[in-house]
């Protein structure tokens, strides 16, 4: 049986949430089809965002089960990648130097690798704990 690890954080959700209408609570729970949905739609008309205020607590559960704790912290990497991600911050934070000084030269690679980032980025960061931390 796995042992729950606080790999998220409720107050960051919530606070996220705040913005919800752009779907940013539901890419840092690792919700990412979800969250692309609600920026195209500001959080479903704002239904959603409104319902998802009760939903938080079980994303935050379902995202600690899911994601793999370790070295390094998703929340301040969500935090990086969504403030300076196009500078590549997130991605040195996370021992990826090349592709981070890239990012940096390129502006996220034009901004297509920081949407591909807020796809994958719990996912990356779950595959780098599994491994002992960054590269």
């Amino acid at each position: 049986m796995k042992t729950i690890t606080d790999t998220h954080s409720k107050t960051i959700g919530y606070i996220l949430w705040i913005f919800g209408f752009t779907g940013s609570h539901r890419f840092y729970y690792g919700k990412p089809l979800s969250g692309t949905i609600y920026l195209f739609t500001l959080g479903l008309l704002g239904i959603g965002w409104l319902i998802d205020l009760f939903l938080i607590p079980a994303m935050d559960r379902e995202a600690d089960l899911r994601f793999e704790a370790g070295e390094i912290d998703y929340t301040v990497a969500w935090i990086l990648l969504t403030f300076l991600g196009l500078l590549g911050i997130h991605r040195m934070y996370m021992g990826k130097w090349l592709t981070g000084i890239l990012y940096f030269f390129t502006g996220g690679l034009f901004f297509f690798g920081c949407l591909y980032d807020f796809w994958t980025l719990n996912r990356q960061i779950s595959e780098l704990n599994s491994q002992g931390g960054s590269f």
